[in-house]
């Protein structure tokens, strides 16, 4: 199949064929993204919410920040990929985020909070139930009693760079055996919150590049998401009664305390060759939004 790129201010767009049931390849451009910036992760707000650091969008206004979220899954055992940018063939390629059963590569890019550029840290399922490494994440104690500690997980951190791109003075990292099985895998996109989200960080000033020097400072990712994440936690509690898969009601399936000294198997490709990152000297600040 002939691809065709369509080049146009700095930007290429190539058309590739459909990885699953969506594209897993957007946009390609000609100019680095920033380094990540350096904010605070908000607690999670219900039982089943999983957490989806923030990373650097593309708009014909130049690169915009997406801050981080704590999202309900399209549906139990599912995590969370994120979306990163690569070289390849001389351009910075944006490779979407998906939903899957086993975390697949994302460059090796350290987002911290347990996403330190291999697999996932920061908690695991446990039949219906998502257990969090409050070693490692936040939650809001009140309304979640599914937790751990597990701070063996910390030996994981090796990348300690705030790189945002894999590549040529970038992240060194390669996709290990399962996580290629993952990338060619059934994948589920972004939920709708998700792109909504992404729409409207694209639209929002204070989130872009060129007005914040490339970083975006928490007032303005906290303003972001008081008008974008308001309810969030009555959501979950909703889905929760009504059966979904990310609310209070599957706490019940199974209640059991987490082995705290566990790995999360569930991150695909969680052995150290596929170049993982860390949460750097700032600790579980680093890299999240």
């Amino acid at each position: 199949m002939k691809l065709r790129s369509l080049f146009f201010a700095g930007v290429v767009f190539v058309a590739l064929p459909l990885a699953s049931s969506f594209a897993a390849v957007g946009v390609s451009i000609n100019i680095a993204p920033p380094v990540l910036p350096v904010v605070e992760q908000p607690p999670a707000p219900a039982p089943g919410y999983i957490w989806t650091p923030g990373y650097w969008g593309w708009a014909t206004g130049g690169y915009y920040w997406v801050p981080g979220v704590w999202v309900a899954p399209p549906r139990v055992g599912l995590l969370w990929t994120p979306a990163w940018w690569g070289w390849r063939n001389g351009v910075y390629v944006f490779h979407r985020g998906y939903w899957g059963p086993t975390v697949g590569f994302y460059g090796g890019i350290n987002y911290g909070y347990g996403y330190w550029g291999n697999g996932y840290w920061g908690g695991r399922w446990e039949g219906n139930v998502f257990r969090y490494n409050t070693a490692v994440t936040r939650v809001n104690t009140t309304v979640i009693h599914n937790t751990f500690v597990d701070r063996t997980v910390v030996n994981n951190e090796m990348n300690r760079t705030r790189t945002a791109f894999n590549g040529p003075n970038g992240v060194k990292a390669e996709p290990t055996a399962q996580q290629k099985a993952a990338e060619n895998g059934k994948k589920i996109p972004p939920t709708s919150q998700q792109l909504a989200r992404q729409d409207a960080a694209s639209k929002d000033p204070n989130l872009q590049a060129s007005k914040n020097n490339g970083q975006p400072n928490n007032e303005a990712i906290k303003s972001f998401n008081k008008g974008q994440g308001a309810g969030q936690g009555k959501a979950g509690r909703e889905l929760g009664a009504a059966g979904g898969a990310a609310g209070a009601g599957v706490e019940k399936a199974a209640n059991k305390p987490g082995n705290v000294t566990e790995r999360n198997v569930q991150g695909a490709g969680a052995g150290k060759t596929a170049g993982a990152g860390n949460a750097g000297e700032n600790g579980n600040k680093l890299k999240t939004g």
